[in-house]
């Protein structure tokens, strides 16, 4: 795995570690560290555990790097939400099959993923849609695709998701009847599909959700041959540490076996941040002390969008030998650019004596730190490192553990 790394160009460090990287280097840029292990142990959590087929939700995290570890941990389904996505992927994993999710796309991002890269999978959410999906597959001798999965999104709750994902999309109860009726007609497999919100943190929201979906099969008398639950999966950050995977797996499995739907159905999810959270934290230096404020080199318009814009706390440690034997207090972060927007309320815990020089590790922020990252003011990201210690929390490696205990018992 290491090597292979090696050979995309990324510095190596074995054995390393976030402590051994800072003090080591002493990096005047912030360091992204990279754990291939973790992302393809929650793979393959995913791929062995969830009741139906995984697709990687590439938007959390589009690193090429990435999406051949889940690959090889056996995700071979991926969500795509853009033609830059669907030509990455492709590019990236040519036996991958590429599924288009957005629901509303351009006619020439729809034709050139169905006949240039073999995309047969798509999603909408109003008639108009239907109806370009159908133009835009249909070749220039006149002939209409027939090879065509079609998921039709509803619109459901967010009440139970620290990120809401309500408004935008989906079909609301009025609108699915026909909406329904009609993609049956030229759609060779209906699927149904919606999305929780981002970082759910009950599974109950599966279950309501999954009641909306009979609804709409029972209202417009169809037959469905895909039930997508969409993303949603949480990870575990400060404040929010939602119940285990499993629980989200049952329920959701319990409720799927309800519908009105054939033996033959497909179940599917979407899962982004459960599959990626995990895979990268950041490096970053205090280059001065305020009270309780910290003036960081990374921030808002790096990989700390969701800490500066909708107050994400994630988990920090101080990366210092000796350790500080001071308490913990409660600090604010500002980043580096010139913007007093590039400000992290959080409250981050840290030693009552950081100071200017130190350097802080930043977690779980394989999902959607590097996507949202930019260049604003000049300030860039530095080295990229691959190491093997653990993330700084995990859903998966207590399960992990209990499987290597459960084959030492059993031998």
């Amino acid at each position: 795995m290491h090597k292979h790394h090696s050979a995309l160009g990324l510095a190596t460090a074995p054995s390393g570690s976030a402590r051994g990287i800072a003090l080591a280097k002493r990096p005047v840029q912030p360091v992204t560290l990279i754990r291939p292990h973790a992302a393809a142990r929650a793979a393959r959590y995913f791929v062995e555990k969830f009741p139906g087929r995984s697709l990687y939700a590439v938007k959390a995290n589009p690193s090429p790097d990435l999406i051949r570890v889940l690959w090889d941990a056996g995700v071979t389904h991926y969500d795509v939400a853009s033609i830059a996505e669907v030509r990455m992927v492709a590019a990236t994993l040519p036996g991958a099959t590429l599924c288009f999710m957005h629901p509303v796309k351009a006619a020439e991002a729809i034709e050139e993923a169905y006949f240039q890269h073999g995309v047969r999978v798509f999603s909408l959410d109003s008639i108009e849609e239907l109806e370009k999906i159908v133009a835009a597959t249909t070749d220039s001798d006149g002939n209409a695709a027939t090879d065509l999965t079609l998921c039709v999104r509803l619109r459901v709750s967010s009440e139970h998701s620290m990120l809401s994902l309500a408004s935008k999309f989906g079909a609301a109860p009025g609108e699915t009847k026909e909406l329904l009726f009609r993609t049956r007609q030229v759609a060779d497999a209906l699927g149904i599909c919606f999305h929780v919100g981002s970082q759910a943190m009950t599974p109950e929201a599966y279950a309501q959700a999954i009641e909306r979906v009979r609804a709409a099969i029972v209202d417009a008398a169809v037959t469905v041959d895909v039930v997508d639950v969409g993303g949603g999966f949480p990870s575990s950050y400060p404040g929010m540490e939602p119940p285990p995977l499993d629980r989200y797996f049952e329920t959701i499995h319990r409720a799927y076996e309800s519908l009105p739907i054939s033996y033959s159905a497909e179940l599917w999810a979407e899962p982004g941040r459960a599959l990626c959270a995990e895979y990268s934290s950041l490096i970053v230096r205090v280059e001065r002390r305020r009270g309780a404020e910290l003036y960081i080199n990374d921030g808002a318009y790096g990989a700390l969008f969701d800490a500066a814009h909708i107050g994400w706390r994630f988990p920090v440690a101080l990366l210092r030998e000796p350790d500080s034997n001071a308490r913990d207090m409660e600090f604010s972060f500002y980043g580096p650019t010139c913007d007093d927007m590039d400000h992290m309320a959080g409250p981050f815990l840290l030693p009552a004596d950081v100071q200017a020089g130190d350097y802080i590790e930043i977690g779980m922020l394989g999902a959607y730190g590097s996507a949202m990252r930019t260049a604003f003011n000049g300030f860039t990201n530095g080295e990229t490192v691959v190491v093997d210690d653990e993330p700084m929390t995990s859903l998966y490696r207590d399960e992990e553990d209990e499987t290597v205990r459960a084959n030492v018992v059993t031998l």
